[in-house]
């Protein structure tokens, strides 16, 4: 299991602070993170795999998709989603207070 956070590349976001990602649990088939994204924290593109995502601490993320599409995102304190598999996406927190989600994913 590694237990150190993650800091992603800083060209995410056009400058904006990525989110810090840290794992907490991994094996062979799965790896389970916590990422927190600060107020304006914007993410590097992302491939949107099967994952599940629990909010830790919820709050309002914007995906801005290749194509220039934009959806909103509000994850509510506690809840659980199943995410599908989709196209790559940066994600942004648009809100703010701070979002923290649990995520597991294949590997």
């Amino acid at each position: 299991m590694a237990d150190g956070a993650i800091a992603q590349d800083k060209k995410a976001g056009k400058g904006a602070a990525p989110p810090t990602i840290k794992v907490v649990a991994e094996n062979a088939k799965l790896v389970a993170t916590e990422t927190t994204y600060a107020p304006g924290a914007e993410s590097n593109t992302s491939r949107a795999e099967t994952r599940v995502v629990r909010a830790l601490a919820g709050g309002t993320l914007q995906r801005t998709y290749a194509d220039g599409k934009k959806e909103i995102i509000v994850y509510k304190t506690g809840q659980v989603r199943i995410n599908e598999p989709g196209p790559a996406y940066t994600a942004k927190n648009i809100g703010k207070t701070t979002i923290k989600l649990y995520v597991v994913r294949l590997k």
